[in-house]
């Protein structure tokens, strides 16, 4: 499969048109980006890392029923997509107390949630991706509200599937982003899963495994990054 055109380039990745019409490449950069896109940096084969976990966490989801737009990994960076219309809404689901949950309420970092809280954020950097609910959702003409409420449904049984795939792994689940688009009239999960969009901490330490490493300058951001991947894939 061959990249044909460019069609977009984002923080993280570049999205190429396949030969096939209805397929998309991604390719995963190195670049790194925090604070919508207010920090900016690189991180050692960062691409190639969530290009493989990444990839190993679509073939998971779509083992248990999840709707993915993956379709096989072509090499360590490129991933063979279906190509999406992009709804503009961005899923966060939080099981424990971080970032800017912590910042709004005034939570305890670490806290544990009595049940997990899916937000949703409008994707525009130019707003700085602001929290919205579904009414705004429906009124910025995004999706209907049975739409908005399948995005919340899927974001809720794919947390149901990674919290114990990963406590597995001796990884607790923080909180992750999703992004969701349309293709030939169905809602598929798009994009990644990985220590980009992901907060990863060591079950056992509570080690931050994942970008808050590069956002508070803590250090070890490759480090972090690939033993995510060595406990992704090696079990």
């Amino acid at each position: 499969m061959n990249k044909i055109t460019l069609l977009h380039e984002g923080k993280a990745k570049k999205v190429w048109q396949a030969d096939d019409a209805d397929l998309i490449i991604q390719e995963f950069k190195d670049d790194a980006t925090a604070f919508n896109n207010k920090k900016k940096g690189s991180i050692a084969d960062k691409g190639v890392t969530n290009n493989a976990i990444a990839s190993r966490l679509f073939v998971m989801l779509g083992e248990n029923g999840i709707p993915t737009h993956f379709v096989s990994k072509l090499n360590d960076r490129d991933m063979l997509c279906k190509k999406l219309d992009i709804v503009l809404i961005e899923v966060v689901t939080r099981n424990v107390a971080a970032g800017s949950l912590v910042r709004r309420y005034g939570f305890a970092e670490g806290t544990v949630l009595p049940k997990p809280i899916v937000e949703l954020y409008l994707k525009n950097d130019d707003l700085d991706d602001p929290l919205m609910n579904e009414d705004h959702a429906v009124a910025l003409g995004l999706g209907t509200y049975e739409e908005v409420a399948q995005l919340k449904e899927m974001a809720e049984k794919i947390n149901a599937l990674l919290v114990p795939w990963f406590a597995e792994r001796h990884l607790r689940l923080v909180d992750f982003k999703l992004e969701f688009g349309r293709h030939k009239g169905e809602i598929l999960l798009g994009d990644e899963i990985s220590p980009d969009t992901c907060r990863f901490w060591d079950a056992e330490s509570g080690e931050k495994l994942d970008k808050d490493r590069f956002r508070l300058d803590l250090g070890g951001v490759e480090d972090a990054y690939s033993e995510v991947k060595r406990r992704v894939l090696e079990q």
